[in-house]
């Protein structure tokens, strides 16, 4: 077992960190590149919009499943080795789609593709082994705001090709970038020598891949199906069956697939319940504004604005996730990383508070947009600079696996409790069944609600130092 590995100078610190976040910006790209082109899959691959929608749920159950298993994994046998299976099965899945004419093999290509998610919390890791201590704070804050970033590049970015190009662009776009970065990686990075050895818990990993599909699924196809169908019930009686099997199985194995003990002490369950409301948090600033952006000025509060005009408006937050990366970084040198994310749980609160009275105007909209995201950063970049202060050096990137999951949670849930609200409270604008104002306005408030519970949560990481990561190298 490694517990040390050499660190790189500032100068190649600058070069890794870099490449890292250009790396979690390509994933997030290829991740949501696909949204603008959805309405017209049942279309172009003679199908119907029920199973096209299995190009979006596919993704999100492999990078659900494949992130505990890769971040595991990236603990065992090397970090830099995983980033790069995960890069090749991801440019696999997009050379597919490249050529794909028909469901399936677009499908396939959506589920290799989830698995590039796995990057993001193995390049935070890989940060805090690398990087000289001082550096880690912002290396980590960038790779955090990549995924933001990569969303926001993506959607107009898509649009575009989709409009001027075919559709299969979207992968061909994507395969390239990802052959690039994958050549930068393999340049860029050392092997960390930071390792915990054993044997990987294969049966850990079959439970707790089933227990996460159905949690997924019944996140994700829920509103589709039915919340009291048979299909949504037995999923979640499933999920917590195998849920109360694992819990035994992974507390008696050396080597478990989460480390339940690790992920239960307070300082780290903490952190992972506030990355389920700042999950839900941010994904519901996306989708509520996309659909203010969208629905039609007959409603009387929709922009009427395309997909590609959307898509532009919404850039300004997402590259501010970047902007704000150094930011962040700075108040969790000066002020810990506790502070930081009460600071951002606290003013993502307050930004959507502000939203519900305040969304009549493109630059109220916009506005309210760009607030939310630069509070969600500072929490995004805080969080697995905490989870790291309290695990074992030997275990960042598993840590980090599942509060990058949890997230994962957040943001589907957001999306079921959106569907749920949204018909709930539908009215019906020129014979057509739309969102009502009123509707969207309760998201935010729960949106508000979720995120001052994040903040209250935080509150009893304060009593722990400033910054934890700073002071030690291993715990």
């Amino acid at each position: 077992m490694r517990r040390r590995t050499e660190k790189v100078s500032d100068r190649q610190g600058a070069v890794v960190a870099n490449s890292l976040a250009l790396c979690g910006t390509v994933v997030a790209m290829q991740q949501t590149m696909i949204i603008p082109v959805l309405p017209e899959m049942p279309a172009l691959l003679d199908t119907t919009a029920a199973s096209a929608s299995w190009l979006v749920t596919a993704t999100l159950l492999a990078g659900a499943v494949s992130t505990p298993l890769i971040t595991r994994a990236a603990d065992m046998y090397g970090k830099k080795r995983m980033i790069l299976f995960a890069l090749t099965v991801m440019i696999v899945g997009s050379t597919i789609g490249s050529f794909g004419q028909t469901l399936v093999p677009v499908l396939i290509a959506r589920v290799f593709q989830g698995v590039g998610m796995s990057l993001i919390p193995v390049g935070i890791a890989m940060i805090r082994d690398l990087l000289p201590v001082e550096k880690v704070p912002l290396g980590v804050a960038m790779m955090s705001a990549s995924m933001a970033v990569g969303a926001g590049v993506g959607l107009p970015l898509a649009g575009a090709l989709v409009e001027f190009l075919d559709w299969h662009a979207i992968f061909w776009v994507t395969a390239a970038l990802g052959v690039l970065v994958m050549v930068a990686m393999a340049l860029v990075l050392t092997e960390s020598t930071i390792r915990s050895g054993g044997s990987f818990d294969l049966v850990g990993a079959v439970v707790i891949s089933g227990m996460l599909t159905a949690i997924m699924l019944v996140l994700s196809k829920g509103g589709q199906w039915g919340w009291t169908s048979t299909l949504t019930l037995g999923l979640g009686i499933g999920a917590v069956v195998l849920a109360a099997v694992s819990v035994p199985l992974e507390l008696r194995v050396r080597q478990p697939l989460v480390n339940l003990r690790v992920s239960t002490r307070p300082a780290v369950l903490l952190v992972n319940l506030v990355a389920v409301l700042i999950g839900f948090g941010m994904f519901a600033n996306m989708l509520v504004t996309t659909y203010l952006l969208q629905l039609p000025t007959e409603t009387g509060y929709g922009l009427g604005l395309s997909v590609l005009e959307t898509g532009l408006w919404m850039v300004p937050s997402s590259l501010l996730f970047g902007v704000m990366a150094p930011v962040s970084a700075a108040v969790i040198r000066v002020f810990g990383a506790q502070v930081t994310l009460l600071i951002g749980a606290l003013g993502m609160a307050v930004s959507y508070l502000g939203r519900v009275f305040l969304s009549e105007d493109l630059w109220l909209i916009v506005l309210g947009s760009v607030l939310v995201a630069m509070t969600t950063s500072m929490a995004f970049a805080a969080m697995p600079t905490l989870v790291m202060a309290a695990v074992p050096m030997t275990e960042t990137a598993s840590a980090n696996g599942l509060n990058t999951l949890l997230r994962s949670v957040g943001s589907s849930t957001s999306s079921a409790i959106l569907a749920a609200v949204t018909t709930s409270t539908a009215v019906v604008i020129g014979g057509v069944v739309t969102a009502s104002f009123g509707g969207l306005m309760l998201i935010f408030a729960i949106a508000a609600a979720g995120c001052l519970a994040a903040a209250i949560l935080t509150l009893p990481l304060l009593r722990g130092r400033g910054n934890e990561l700073l002071a030690v190298e291993t715990v």
